[in-house]
């Protein structure tokens, strides 16, 4: 496939998942008529009309490959994705990141103060987990408990949070390459492959047969942060919609200040035709995981 129909393939399923995840989360996040309303307009903030919708993406391109009802797709990747949200709402938080803009607007705690912040994190946290649990996520229940258990461990102390308490402490310490790793596997690449691997267990893929898709995950996650490190350092704020430089000046080692921009550059574009050749097995129903690798490398924000 030709990477200009790649890149218009591509660009239609973002435009899609987005317009499908901020239709899904305004009917989970109706506005109650009582004194809850300012956590719930807070979380609707938090999930509706922003960010790239890259988890969702990635999981509904995997279960169509194993032909699982849209609409079933679409809401497990909600439930990622208010994982997700949930966690860059804590992470801008002034004793995490403190930070003032994500996604191109104020962060949550600066729209509305850091105990409504706290609070819609909690709650979308809940809501991940409520959504799986619902039938309309899949009829099977053992389906549900598979993807409860998957999304958990993704984003607990030996996932996501996991990765999060290693970059606290990387301020501190002078971490190496494998350990620079080892943190962005889990902070950023474990969410990453969780959503790829829900996509395939929506799909009823036994777990010794999903080996190809974890790997493919694990190739983009680590593609993704590189992309993201080289971001950091030239990048443009506008367009990433967040402040940049951030980790440099924080003296944090980064995998563009460990290997050097080109050296990092390389090994972003190595990882993610890696990538690519995992799906070897698949034909045109990959096409979309196949353009996400390429994307996740040559993206600007």
């Amino acid at each position: 496939m030709g990477l200009v129909l790649a890149s218009d393939i591509l660009a239609r399923a973002f435009e899609r998942i987005q317009r499908e995840v901020d239709d899904c989360f305004d009917g989970l996040l109706p506005l109650p008529d009582d004194a809850r309303a300012p956590l719930i307009e807070a979380m609707r903030y938090a999930v509706i009309g922003g960010g790239k919708r890259a988890r969702p993406l990635l999981l509904t391109a995997t279960a169509e490959m194993y032909g699982v009802a849209r609409d079933c797709a679409v809401l497990t990747g909600c439930a990622v994705e208010a994982i997700h949200a949930y966690s860059l709402i804590h992470d801008d938080l002034p004793c995490m990141d403190n930070d003032d803009v994500r996604h191109g607007k104020a962060t949550l705690h600066r729209e509305y103060d850091e105990a409504v912040a706290v609070l819609a994190g909690d709650s979308l946290h809940a809501l991940a987990f409520e959504i799986l649990a619902m039938p309309e996520t899949s009829s099977d229940p053992y389906v549900r408990t598979e993807l409860v258990y998957t999304l958990a461990g993704a984003s607990g102390a030996s996932g996501m949070a996991g990765g999060q308490m290693m970059d606290i402490v990387a301020e501190s310490e002078n971490f190496d390459l494998h350990t620079v790793t080892r943190l962005q596997q889990l902070k950023t690449g474990a969410l990453l492959g969780a959503a790829v691997e829900m996509g395939a267990i929506l799909g009823r893929v036994p777990e010794e047969g999903r080996a190809h898709l974890r790997a493919y995950a694990r190739d983009i996650g680590l593609a993704f942060q590189i992309a993201d490190d080289l971001l950091d350092i030239s990048g443009d704020e506008a367009k990433a919609g967040k402040a940049l430089r951030k980790d440099a000046d924080a003296g944090k080692a980064t995998f563009v200040s460990l290997m050097g921009e080109e050296k990092a550059r390389d090994q972003a574009q190595a990882l993610a035709a890696q990538a690519v050749g995992h799906l070897a097995q698949h034909g045109e129903e990959a096409d979309i995981l196949r353009a996400l690798a390429r994307f996740v490398v040559e993206r600007d924000r």
